[in-house]
């Protein structure tokens, strides 16, 4: 089961790259995952939550403005590797397999993210709205880091 929440946290950030390092943060700070002592202890910091939470918020809105570029072009996709990384790590740690938790959350964000562009270009031409694709694009991508946060924990 481990296994596939550390995957969940890094195919939440294919979707939206900050919302599962915010949520990883919150995690940690609420306690819900220890990770006092490890190396990553700094993602249980109230200033660490503020941060991401800000983050998170801002690319929610920003996801939905029609100059965003693709989360395939080589910045935001090295972005949501990076942020997979972090909050499957983050994860991880609290288990004492921080290694296994980073691996796993690159993994899950390349697939989140190739996912994530199929599933909304499907939705768009479902809802023939890319706003309401998006809209539900951030659904999912919050009900998936709170799904792994309670598998986490």
């Amino acid at each position: 089961m481990l296994i596939v929440v550390l995957f969940l946290f890094g195919f939440v950030s294919g979707l939206r790259a900050l919302t599962s390092p915010a949520g990883a943060s919150w995690a940690a700070h609420l306690g819900m995952l220890t990770v006092a002592g490890t190396s990553l202890a700094f993602m249980a910091s109230k200033w660490t939550v503020l941060i991401f939470t800000v983050l998170a918020i801002a690319e929610l809105i920003n996801d939905k403005l029609p100059k965003t570029p693709s989360r395939k072009v080589p910045p935001q996709f090295i972005a949501r590797i990076v942020m997979g990384a972090l909050a499957g790590g983050t994860a991880g740690a609290a288990h004492s397999v921080l290694g296994y938790g980073v691996i796993l959350g690159i993994l899950g964000a390349v697939a989140g993210t190739y996912g994530g562009a199929w599933l909304r270009e499907k939705l768009t031409e479902v809802t023939k709205s890319a706003i309401g694709a998006a809209l539900l694009e951030d659904a999912l991508a919050i009900a998936l880091v709170v799904t792994a946060i309670k598998g986490a924990a």
